[in-house]
């Protein structure tokens, strides 16, 4: 077996190699207390009016032990919409559960009403580090048929 330094091709992000899959455990072993920490969101496009980037903070749920809570940071322009008129804060709740490797949160920028909607998977063989899905856009300013958009979890720090 080879090891790997810091600055040796393998470890750069890339497709997970088949190794690193067999060493992880399946995806629905996971629990909620091993996604808490901080996350870096990457979306693809950009939603509407908000930035391609975001930071999310993961942490116990505290009514619901078995569940997760925290919130999303945005770096919102002078283009984002205000959270006074039904948009998006540059801070936002989150809300949520994972169950069998699926991700589901609800997001709320006034603390009241769902304003935006985060459905994903964790990807098989990356330990629990990268998570990917959909966003919904639920705030009252969005359209009847807002899409929804797809992004990428990468974890930077937790459990």
């Amino acid at each position: 077996m080879r090891a790997y330094g810091q600055n040796d091709t393998p470890n750069q992000p890339g497709p997970v190699r088949p190794e690193a899959a067999a060493a992880c455990p399946p995806v629905q072993q996971f629990k909620p207390a091993q996604i808490h920490g901080t996350w870096r969101v990457r979306f693809t496009p950009a939603p509407a009016g908000l930035p391609a980037d975001a930071t999310l903070q993961l942490q116990r749920h505290a009514e619901f032990s078995e569940s997760v809570a925290g919130f999303v940071s945005r770096e919102l322009g002078p283009t984002a919409v205000k959270p006074a008129q039904g948009g998006h804060a540059a801070r936002a709740q989150l809300a949520g559960d994972l169950e069998d490797g699926y991700l589901t949160l609800d997001e709320s920028s006034n603390g009241i009403s769902i304003t935006g909607a985060w459905n994903g998977k964790m990807v098989a063989g990356s330990c629990g580090k990268t998570i990917t899905g959909t966003w919904k856009d639920m705030s009252s300013s969005a359209p009847p048929d807002a899409p929804e958009v797809p992004f990428i979890l990468e974890r930077l720090s937790g459990w």
